[in-house]
């Protein structure tokens, strides 16, 4: 990819831009696109940094059946806002909860974090009991529409979250990203494993969502326990506070009193199940999984053990992981890439060459 040379467009932004798309399962293609108008609800933002997260490569490799064609990937895009939709100041002055955050994020030269969840029909009964992660027309960035592998991108401004930077002055912006979409569906799904007050997690795998949601367990009492099958993971594992790291399928020092299964594999399933203590959860955070074996009903299942699956994220998820971590300084190991290097990054992400969290930055 080279830098683009083409002339300004109104505003004084470039009439174009570097991005990557997926046009085709297995291939991610560098190309030079118009730089996207904001609909008049949108917000447009100049893209600082994106966290390269594995559903990208789910995307990327056909795993999750494509939504629109060409798209570009990413979603835990860091930026500043460039420019705002006609109807932005409307979205804001519809009343409730909604008209400070709005306020917050359509400020011009203020930063902002895209991330996957950018569209629910608000009228269902779903949203309307506030699980608006299972609306069934819910959108999302870097499948249903262009994400931050580019210099630009757009969201809609109800659904992008403020980063100011007297709140957030702890972070790089490359430390950001991650808290955008590892953070938080890995705080969605600590909830649903019901874990108990200074209970015993069990954590399977250990890449950008894991290591932040281990943190975030620690720092509320848990004695947490990882599970994985890369040495680096596990050092880091020790390094962050872990009691116990060892190989993805052995069985934990303790029984569990929750587990969450970050890794995709569906092989798994069993083993975490087994080391549940009585009444224990397995939540299962990834968006794709490979195929589960039988389960036994006594060894896996007996004694009220649960399995939980976990769809996505609602908005309030978002809002509340990213006060906890504002309040609370969490360790985010990141490998940074130029955004030219992206295929490099997913390539790397799917070898288990990453330890921590691949970041782009444009």
């Amino acid at each position: 990819m080279t830098e683009p040379s083409s002339p300004a467009a109104p505003g004084g932004l470039p009439a174009t831009m570097r991005a990557w798309v997926v046009d085709e399962p297995g291939r991610l293609e560098a190309v030079e696109l118009p730089v996207p108008e904001p609909a008049p609800e949108e917000l447009l933002v100049r893209v600082r940094a994106c966290g390269v997260c594995r559903t990208d490569l789910h995307v990327r490799d056909g795993d999750l059946p494509p939504h629109r064609s060409p798209v570009v990937p990413g979603h835990e895009i860091v930026g500043e806002v460039v420019a705002t939709g006609a109807e932005v100041a409307a979205v804001g002055a519809g009343g409730g909860s909604l008209v400070p955050r709005i306020a917050e994020v359509a400020r011009i030269g203020g930063r902002v974090g895209i991330p996957w969840l950018r569209h629910t029909c608000g009228k269902c009964r779903y949203c309307l009991r506030g699980q608006e992660n299972l609306c069934s027309n819910s959108r999302y960035t870097g499948w249903d529409a262009d994400g931050g592998y580019a210099e630009y991108a757009t969201v809609p401004a109800a659904y992008a979250y403020p980063l100011p930077g007297d709140r957030f002055a702890a972070y790089a912006e490359q430390e950001l990203a991650p808290l955008l979409c590892a953070g938080i569906i890995g705080y969605r799904a600590l909830r649903r494993a019901d874990l108990p007050a200074g209970g015993r997690l069990g954590v399977y795998g250990f890449g950008g969502s894991a290591h932040l949601t281990a943190q975030v367990a620690a720092a509320e009492g848990a004695t947490v326990h990882v599970l994985t099958r890369s040495a680096a993971a596990r050092a880091l594992a020790l390094d962050l506070g872990a009691a116990s790291a060892r190989e993805a399928y052995d069985a934990p020092p303790e029984p569990l009193d929750a587990a969450i299964l970050f890794a995709p594999v569906g092989d798994l399933v069993p083993a975490a199940l087994s080391a549940l203590d009585r009444g224990g959860t397995l939540s299962i955070a990834g968006i794709y999984l490979t195929a589960v074996p039988s389960l036994d009903y006594e060894r896996h299942l007996f004694q009220e053990r649960t399995v939980r699956s976990v769809t996505a994220n609602t908005r309030e998820d978002g809002h509340a992981f990213l006060a906890a971590a504002a309040a609370h300084r969490l360790r985010i190991a990141t490998t940074t890439y130029p955004l030219d290097r992206a295929d490099e990054a997913l390539d790397d992400l799917a070898a288990d060459r990453v330890n921590g969290v691949a970041v782009l930055v444009p």
